[in-house]
């Protein structure tokens, strides 16, 4: 029996009220399976560029990646498709469901490339319809078929460099749009037992749980992790307390700061694209309004605003503490200007460089008793209130104050994180080149 290989990705199935491209994707798995189709991943969950305007939520494609036998080929079409139809919100204005089938065993290297450029920035519908063309791939599109694009870039996205996992639960249908129930206790246990192997289950600051989201989406919740082995294991020591559907294990470039793509220039920052770019503090921190902190950077080309918002903790805090002429990295997605704001990036991450010395001026002490003296006016001198002594020659003190900002790297808190930045606990468990040998065993339920 000769064995071909498939590629299919899914892209926009969801809206805000409701549905989730993941879930199709689960639901595909083991519809699949039962057509005999041999998984050679796991579904691949590829996140891209979040700070494009027509995403809906966490802007997340999806590959699920086959070998089958041949005469399946047009069964396993049909139920992609009729699985699409069924799930898809193609009501709501804003979603455009993309699939793209692609049988070439070997992903071409301008697929990836298309698919590095739709994570780190803005790409078009005609750029992704003419690569398919090129490969003789096939694609359905619904409505603006913008899912295409997503579709098509989760397939060239084949996560050989630094990747995660993450496993899924989802809830049973009536309980959709209700309070989601997991035993919290359970997940701080978990948390505790498992790190730093797993990340963004708490956040310390507020003590709240983030594994649950929020929306009225099928998620119960999600476990994120190195292996998929570590991501199971947390998944057995979480309690849920409502059913459970299904849950699947995916393969994913959450975490790695895969989005982030350097700039040498600030003059080279483009609206809706996240940058990692130097410049020096050009202005004093102003706090708007009295919980947002924007500053702007600069380099010898260009003067672009940084904004670190309420919900960004700890980075805030570091913001209020830079002064001008400090050198520092920033890390966000640019956004674009307005008739009252200019270009701004929105802080993920902050690397303070180098610290400018923060010096303040005192009145000198009187020679004579040693209290501090008082001005007389402007260049009028000085007079000691305490012995009465006068002087006309004395100057302001210069006194260097030690800084309360360190040399370091300010990450967002865990909350406000978004799903590709890479958090603290990742730093040093990078993967570089690491191939998929296998699936482990019940990687998915049903």
């Amino acid at each position: 029996m000769t064995m071909k290989t498939m590629y299919i990705g899914l892209d926009d199935t969801d809206s805000p009220r409701k549905g989730c491209t993941t879930y199709v994707a689960a639901l595909l798995v083991a519809k699949l399976q039962k057509l005999s189709a041999n998984f050679i991943d796991y579904p691949n969950l590829i996140r891209l560029n979040p700070n494009v305007p027509w995403k809906t939520r966490g802007n997340g494609a999806l590959c699920i990646r086959i070998q089958y036998n041949g005469n399946a080929e047009e069964k396993i079409k049909e139920t992609v498709i009729s699985t699409v139809e069924e799930h898809a919100d193609l009501e709501f204005k804003g979603t455009d469901p993309g699939i793209v089938f692609f049988k070439k065993a070997k992903i071409p290297n301008e697929v990836k490339v298309f698919a590095k450029n739709t994570i780190t920035g803005i790409v078009s519908l005609k750029d992704a319809l003419t690569l398919l063309k090129k490969f003789k791939a096939e694609a359905v599109g619904f409505k603006k078929c913008r899912g295409i694009i997503g579709g098509l870039a989760a397939v060239g996205e084949t996560l050989q460099g630094d990747h995660t996992y993450e496993i899924l639960a989802y809830r049973i249908p009536e309980n959709y749009g209700l309070k989601r129930k997991v035993d919290e206790t359970s997940i701080i246990e978990m948390d505790r037992a498992i790190a730093p192997y797993t990340f963004n289950n708490v956040d310390p600051e507020k003590s709240r749980v983030l594994i649950t989201p929020r929306g009225p989406d099928p998620i119960l919740f999600g476990i994120r992790g190195e292996t998929p082995e570590i991501v199971k294991k947390a998944f057995e020591m979480v309690e849920p307390l409502e059913p459970v559907e299904r849950w699947v294990i995916f393969r994913t470039n959450q975490g790695t700061d895969a989005h982030l793509k350097r700039v040498e220039k600030l003059s080279q920052i483009k609206p809706y694209h996240p940058v990692v770019a130097r410049g020096t503090v050009a202005a004093t921190p102003k706090i708007i309004p009295r919980r947002h902190v924007i500053f702007p950077i600069k380099d010898e080309n260009a003067r672009v605003d940084c904004a670190a918002y309420e919900p960004t903790g700890a980075l805030r805090k570091i913001a209020r503490k830079l002064i001008v002429g400090d050198c520092v990295e920033v890390y966000g997605g640019v956004r674009t200007p307005s008739q009252n704001h200019p270009l701004t990036i929105n802080l993920e991450k902050i690397r303070v460089l180098k610290l400018a010395p923060k010096i303040v001026y005192h009145n000198p002490t009187c020679p004579k008793c040693g209290k501090r003296l008082k001005s007389m006016g402007k260049d009028k001198g000085f007079r000691c209130k305490r012995c009465g002594l006068r002087c006309t020659n004395l100057g302001k003190v210069e006194v260097r104050v030690k800084r309360e900002a360190r040399r370091s790297l300010y990450i967002t808190s865990c909350r406000s994180q978004r799903h590709l930045t890479k958090p603290f606990r990742r730093y040093g468990m990078e993967k570089h080149q690491v191939r998929v040998k296998g699936l482990i065993e019940d990687w998915h339920f049903p």
